[in-house]
């Protein structure tokens, strides 16, 4: 499948956010991408995923949740990747922008969240429930979201490793406060990044059969 590469910068209201659009002949929709703490939209993991469901019709949005400036002082202080009321309004805006944006305007908005981005993602979700109709978290942190998991109504799924218990405790207990659709799958083998062989495929396949069923 043709897939067009562009990179662009989303111009917010609090700041200038770099990202890369990948963007398949006729896609079937868009999922914009939230990494997690202490990573960017350079993340190979999240590269790799936003490649496979660009290939299966769908296209993806990775960008930078800090500004250039922010990051520095992230690296230093380790303070602004665990902001999740700053990242979730950087992802709520990511969301408005591609609403409006020409490549993307009409397309149907699903959501991909990695740990603390997963958080993210299913804030925004509550935040914006006509424009985000699906959500994947891969490792994620839904617990962070706090009481904003009751307000979630798009189709959710929680894929986490079978080795990573904490994460996966913390998931379960996530999915009974979720009143929409919400489906926990353990992907057998796999610590909280995925690093075993297969694991990050199974959560692609994983993921492209959510996201294209509810966009």
């Amino acid at each position: 499948m043709v897939v067009s590469h562009r990179l662009l910068e989303l111009a917010l209201d609090d700041a200038a956010l770099e990202g890369d659009l990948l963007v398949p002949e006729r896609p079937m929709g868009l999922v914009v991408f939230a990494h997690g703490s202490g990573s960017s939209r350079l993340s190979p993991r999240n590269q790799q995923v936003a490649r496979y469901l660009a290939d299966q019709g769908l296209a993806t949005l990775l960008f930078d949740l800090l500004t250039v400036e922010e990051n520095v002082i992230d690296e230093r202080t380790r303070a602004l990747r665990f902001d999740i009321d700053l990242i979730s309004s950087r992802l709520i805006g990511a969301v408005d922008w591609v609403g409006q944006a020409s490549e993307t305007r009409g397309l149907r908005i699903g959501l991909f969240g990695a740990s603390t981005g997963a958080a993210a993602a299913l804030i925004a979700a509550a935040a914006r429930p006509e424009q985000v109709r699906a959500v994947v978290s891969r490792g994620g942190r839904a617990d962070l979201a706090g009481d904003q998991l009751a307000a979630v109504r798009a189709p959710t799924l929680l894929l986490v490793g079978a080795n990573d218990p904490t994460v996966l405790r913390l998931n379960e207990q996530a999915r009974q406060r979720i009143p929409g659709r919400c489906e926990l799958v353990v992907v057998p083998g796999a610590t909280h990044l995925f690093e075993e062989p297969g694991t990050l495929e199974a959560v692609q396949a994983h993921a492209a059969r959510w996201l294209l069923r509810f966009l």
